[in-house]
């Protein structure tokens, strides 16, 4: 399963948590094995519920001639390993954030352009929708497009997200700089 990976140490959540995206990021980068960060750092996402550690292997080594083919295999099999090799280290790894994050830590790799993401959450999200935004969800179900109207708002979403990458760059760097202001201010007493 490809992924696009668009939200890079980044939070959903603009009020001040026990824990800043810097203090994860940062407790991450320092705890995870070296072996782990000498092709790339991580890229971490965090948002209010969940952790995504995304650590960048390196491809596999193939001759020249190397069909497309070979090398998709190569590299899943790279993957593969990577999840059954270290699943007892990610596990106590992620057992610790969790119980200091309070948030649930999800796994994935990186090779290339490819990403496989091990482990992650599906939150649902309360939302209300009127009757216009209830028959575009089900044209997208009538389509098959989605199998329901959950799947056609995700998707909906994924869409949004893939068309306004800057946008939401932006936004997200304000954000960033929001919380940034907020812990060099004054304390109140």
């Amino acid at each position: 399963m490809a992924t696009d990976n668009t939200t890079r140490n980044s939070t959903d959540d603009t009020t001040s948590t026990a824990t800043g995206t810097s203090a994860i990021t940062a407790w991450f980068l320092g705890r995870l094995p070296d072996a782990w960060t000498s092709t790339a750092a991580p890229e971490i996402s965090i948002d209010r519920e969940e952790i995504t550690v995304l650590v960048t292997v390196p491809a596999p080594a193939l001759p020249d001639d190397a069909s497309d083919a070979d090398r998709a295999e190569a590299v899943m099999g790279r993957i593969s390993g990577f999840r059954e090799d270290t699943r007892e280290q990610r596990m106590s790894i992620a057992r610790e954030a969790e119980h200091r994050f309070e948030r649930k830590v999800a796994w994935g790799v990186t090779i290339g352009d490819r990403t496989q993401l091990f482990t992650h959450l599906a939150v649902p999200v309360m939302t209300r929708l009127r009757q216009p935004e209830r028959m575009v969800l089900d044209t997208l179900v009538a389509a098959n497009v989605a199998r329901s109207r959950a799947d056609a708002l995700a998707w909906c979403v994924r869409l949004v997200g893939q068309n306004t990458d800057d946008w939401l760059s932006g936004l997200r760097g304000a954000i960033e700089e929001v919380e940034r202001l907020r812990a060099a201010g004054p304390v109140s007493s």
